[in-house]
């Protein structure tokens, strides 16, 4: 009896977890207004970590472009994080007036998070779980690393730092 107990609350634990989205998920605008994800139902949503100071820095303007391109289906939301090399030292006034000064950035940039650790933001958990987003488990590995969710909030696939946001294998998602 006790192993089919046992069973039982494993069994409705991993249904609990097959359960939860994206849309569960709780994080702040740089300026402080808390994110309903909800809002984006029928979206594709893109998550990238972003930094100030880093090699990839420039993919700000890119990011920009997609976003406009494709802003009626698509949004894009930069999670800055200091957490790779200690590229994105600003603060949420720094760091906002650096993407809209240099970058022209009109797209969604949250509070400074982190995407690894044991500090690691709840959305992060759940884009680079399998147990969560029931696709893949994934590592960040550098700012910049990019993770496209479809119009019903699933987890399509993360590309790299490389991967250009203009990038086929981001704009054939998208289409």
């Amino acid at each position: 009896m006790k192993n089919i107990i046992t069973s039982l609350l494993l069994f409705s634990n991993v249904l609990f977890v097959s359960a939860q989205s994206v849309y569960d998920s709780k994080i702040n605008t740089i300026d402080g207004v808390n994110i309903d994800f909800n809002d984006f139902k029928g979206k594709y949503i893109l998550f990238v970590n972003v930094a100030s100071n880093c090699g990839f820095t420039k993919q700000y303007k890119q990011l920009e472009e997609l976003y406009q391109t494709y802003k009626n289906d698509l949004v894009v939301i930069g999670l800055p994080c200091n957490q790779f090399g200690g590229q994105e030292p600003g603060d949420a006034e720094e760091i906002k007036t650096f993407c809209t000064k240099n970058f022209g950035v009109s797209f969604i940039i949250t509070e400074k998070i982190n995407v690894k650790g044991p500090d690691l933001h709840p959305v992060y958990a759940w884009l680079t779980d399998e147990n969560l987003n029931s696709k893949t488990s994934s590592r960040v590995k550098w700012n910049f690393q990019k993770y496209l969710l479809n119009r019903d909030g699933e987890l399509i696939d993360y590309f790299y730092s490389t991967t250009s946001p203009l990038s086929t294998k981001i704009t054939n998602q998208l289409k």
